[in-house]
């Protein structure tokens, strides 16, 4: 299969989950949520099919390692020249590498999983929640295929209106609240990385005589030659770098991550935690530091101490919490701390950790939320002191409690320890910011054990003094098989990760190559001077 046919399958995964919405909106709501399904499995099966195709693909990733296998262009009716917008330079360009391939096959596998363990728990205004788990996966989907900037923000921002309703409309008690803060959090963000689109956009347009154009390609071709003065790169690295470490997030920038995930439904704490954030992290890699590498290197450093507070911040915050879903939405902080760290270091090693390690995430997260989820279910309480001794009635539940939680820990032989193993050792050997972040950053390796046995020990051993918990059912036949792709997927990777650092490192490596190489070329004239 050529390039140009993957790149026309990654047009059809795009749009695939609408087409469900218009059957969810005609069909009686008791059938509303079979549909969403089928449209789940589907689109997981097809990006199967096209990950298949991806792999067989006899050329490699072309040279600058940004441009990827598959592109592929959108020729609207109104223009004959391939344009989106008919008098701009602005293309739908889609495209998978090895950064992007398992976030999108991840995305894939946590909606239909979040969406069959919806069907228990979401019994009111059935049609519109479903209606918007599928626009949501066309976003996420949009955000890591997206080859041109403004389509990105198109579909970056497309995703922020599904789960403002998911959490204000089907959250907890405290919904609005909660809902307000992270739409009004991240949209702030993002309307600085728009500015900073329209000045690139219309900048290197007016340079290579379109007038304007954010396609990626186009434009990091003319900043490899024509590199931005410092002063602009500068302004345009933070408007960029800023919206992204919002959706992270960073400390301090978290304070809406905390109150979303506790008052959203599970589903899309599930999607919250392992996608959404993911958007931040992924495009500090797709567009952060490709587009502004000398700025990404001169402030490597800042952005590897904000990581490295997340790290230790997040686990002592998470120590405190009294609330299991609090407790584990500040373990996110923490985690993704270490992702920003791996980012930052510019070593093939931490780059190619880090971009692992946002997959390892959404697994191990994922599950924990859904693990919180069910006996949130059974019990209508998630605070840990009402929880006590119940692993003597529900074996099956401790048992995959006990595997998400040593996979959030990172276990050696789980998929957690790999990323974590690479992030550490990647950002010991860089020369982009002191060793001593790395020392202190794997104080967080530890302090994650604390806070994830503190609180698996509390909540299902001791005593069942509690009449509540001595009735709790254990887990049915359906939310073992939601967990069980979960599991598989903590023990493949943790057991044989290599299959996934080969994909991930060609084009993480390019990454790391692309801004070291950009750092040294600004650095030469003052040295031969």
């Amino acid at each position: 299969m050529t390039i140009d046919a993957v790149g026309t399958l990654l047009c059809w995964l795009l749009f695939l989950p609408l087409v469900g919405i218009p059957f969810i909106w005609l069909l009686p709501a008791r059938q509303a949520k079979y549909v969403a399904l089928a449209i789940g499995v589907g689109v997981f099966g097809f990006s199967l099919f096209i990950f298949q195709q991806y792999l067989s693909l006899a050329d490699g990733p072309r040279p600058d390692g940004y441009v990827v296998k598959a592109i592929w262009r959108w020729f609207g009716a109104a223009a004959a020249d391939g344009t989106w917008l008919s008098r701009y330079d602005v293309k739908l360009i889609l495209g998978v590498d090895g950064i992007s391939i398992y976030l999108i096959l991840l995305t894939t596998l946590l909606f239909p999983l979040s969406t069959w363990f919806s069907f228990s728990s979401v019994n009111t205004h059935e049609k519109g929640y479903y209606i918007l788990l599928l626009l949501l996966q066309t976003g996420v989907l949009g955000t890591f295929l997206s080859l041109d900037l403004l389509l990105f923000y198109v579909f970056f921002e497309l995703g922020l209106i599904p789960m403002y309703f998911l959490i204000g409309i089907w959250g907890g008690k405290d919904k609005i609240y909660a809902a307000i803060k992270f739409f009004l959090y991240t949209l702030a963000g993002s309307v600085l990385m728009l500015i900073s689109i329209l000045y690139l956009g219309s900048y290197v347009g007016g340079k290579v005589g379109t007038g304007f154009t954010t396609d990626l390609k186009v434009i990091l071709d003319y900043l490899a030659a024509n590199p931005l003065a410092d002063s602009t790169q500068r302004w345009l690295f933070w408007g960029f770098t800023f919206s992204f470490l919002i959706k992270v997030p960073v400390f301090p920038l978290h304070t809406w991550l905390p109150a979303a995930h506790v008052q959203a439904p599970t589903a899309g704490s599930v999607i919250l935690a392992g996608l959404l954030l993911k958007l931040g992290t992924y495009g500090l890699v797709r567009f952060s530091l490709p587009l502004f590498p000398q700025t990404a290197y001169a402030y490597a450093w800042v952005l590897a101490l904000l990581g490295l507070i997340g790290v230790i911040y997040g686990a002592l915050a998470a120590m405190v919490q009294t609330d299991i879903k609090k407790l584990v939405a500040y373990s996110s902080v923490a985690h993704m701390g270490f992702v920003i760290m791996g980012i930052f270091a510019f070593t093939p090693q931490g780059m190619s950790g880090a971009v692992l390690q946002m997959v390892n995430h959404g697994i191990s997260t994922g599950a924990l939320f859904l693990i919180v989820g069910m006996v949130y279910d059974r019990r209508h309480t998630r605070e840990i002191a009402d929880y006590q001794g119940i692993a003597k009635v529900m074996p099956l539940f401790t048992f995959f409690f006990m595997l998400a939680t040593l996979s959030s820990i990172g276990l050696p032989g789980m998929n957690g320890f790999v990323g974590e193993f690479l992030i550490l050792i990647g950002s010991f050997g860089t020369e982009a910011f002191p060793r001593w972040f790395t020392v202190v950053a794997t104080t967080g390796v530890i302090l994650a054990a604390v806070y994830m046995l503190w609180m698996f020990r509390r909540v299902l051993f001791g005593a069942l003094d509690k009449d509540e918990n001595r009735s709790l059912t254990d887990l049915t036949r359906t939310e073992v098989a939601i967990l069980m792709p979960l599991v598989v997927l903590m023990f493949w990777i943790g057991i044989s990760a290599t299959p996934w650092l080969d994909q991930i490192g060609s084009s993480s490596d390019a990454v790391v190559q692309w801004v070291n190489e950009a750092y040294r070329a600004a650095q030469a004239p003052v040295v031969a001077r």
